[in-house]
């Protein structure tokens, strides 16, 4: 049963690999936010999807954007700083503090992801998944632990309102 057992479970992660890009994205996202080390990270990607409509062709185009995701428990703040698949720059971070959010959720359809309104006129949808294999678009990092601890952080401290 251990052959067969193996042999259908799939592909699994490259650790050494994830762990050298998950220092990479400790080192950006550190660069880029004061006291960055006080806050736990997960790989996480945004959306952007556009429609097209020429004439007897229809369709959408969708653009993703790479983000390292910060939260600090204490302080009650996600981070977001833009990023590229290959690690080898950064953004500006944009910051969401709890307090001074219009609403937050988790939206399970279409696409499993974390909704952030800072205002009326704007929102971010943070999709993030324990572990993609497409080093094209995303960040290859394993973080099944991590990400379990974010979406505890997000639906029991951020989400809810008082």
């Amino acid at each position: 049963m251990g052959f067969f057992s193996k042999l259908f479970k799939g592909p699994e992660p490259d650790m050494e690999k994830s762990e050298a890009n998950a220092r990479k994205m400790r080192q950006l996202f550190d660069q880029a936010v004061e006291h960055g080390e006080d806050y736990r990270l997960i790989y996480g990607y945004t959306e952007d999807v556009s429609w097209f409509n020429y004439g007897f062709v229809h369709g959408s185009k969708t653009k993703i954007g790479s983000l390292i995701i910060g939260w600090n428990e204490k302080e009650e703040t996600i981070a977001a700083v833009p990023t590229v698949p290959d690690l080898s720059g950064r953004g500006e971070p944009v910051f969401y503090r709890r307090s001074q959010i219009l609403k937050a959720y988790r939206n399970k359809y279409p696409t499993d992801a974390f909704i952030i309104y800072p205002d009326r006129k704007s929102y971010i949808g943070i999709n993030a998944y324990d572990w993609l294999d497409d080093e094209k678009l995303y960040v290859y990092v394993f973080q099944e632990k991590e990400l379990a601890d974010f979406t505890d952080f997000f639906m029991n401290r951020f989400a809810k309102k008082s």
